[in-house]
């Protein structure tokens, strides 16, 4: 009898650990998977909101053309400035409207003109944001904008309705 009540105690000792043991691997695993869900869903909120107003100070702005990367989305894009040589800031993205489609269709500057890097048009610096239409970078007008005195302000709003300009491909060689 003795012996019975030490094979139970033993039994139940081994159903014991490996009941305990059954529930902390459950509980490990629930919490990895929470974990990873919430990082990915951070992830997807942070990429969605990552996304904000391009705000390009105005004292970094010459006549030599900066250019701007975003992405949006899974779209890539560049928004451009550059002083004109009546000191005003003047912005567009840099894509051709023309050209629109080609990997290709973007600008470099070369001296004081903008050159297409499809079709090879080459487009004054100071004629930037002064005409829509045509093979020029597309324009942001200035009602299309915010100048704060210090800044120039992008709204995301504007850039988001603006992805369409940019093909999966753009600038790619």
């Amino acid at each position: 009898m003795s012996s019975n009540k030490i094979i139970n105690k033993s039994n139940k000792t081994v159903v014991l650990f490996s009941c305990l043991s059954i529930i902390i691997i459950v509980v490990a695993l629930f919490v990895v998977f929470m974990v990873n869900g919430e990082k990915e869903n951070g992830q997807k909120e942070v990429e969605a909101a990552s996304l904000t107003d391009l705000v390009i100070p105005k004292d970094e702005i010459t006549q030599t053309a900066k250019f701007y990367p975003i992405k949006a989305g899974s779209v890539n894009m560049e928004i451009l400035a550059v002083k004109a040589s009546d000191g005003s800031i003047r912005t567009a993205f840099n894509t051709c409207q023309v050209c629109n489609g080609s990997p290709r269709a973007y600008y470099e500057q070369q001296g004081d003109v903008l050159v297409c890097q499809n079709c090879g048009n080459r487009f004054s610096t100071d004629m930037i944001e002064q005409q829509r239409g045509g093979c020029n970078p597309v324009p942001i007008m200035k009602d299309e904008k915010i100048d704060d005195g210090a800044n120039i302000i992008i709204p995301k709003e504007l850039i988001e309705k603006n992805t369409v300009l940019f093909t999966s491909n753009w600038k790619t060689r």
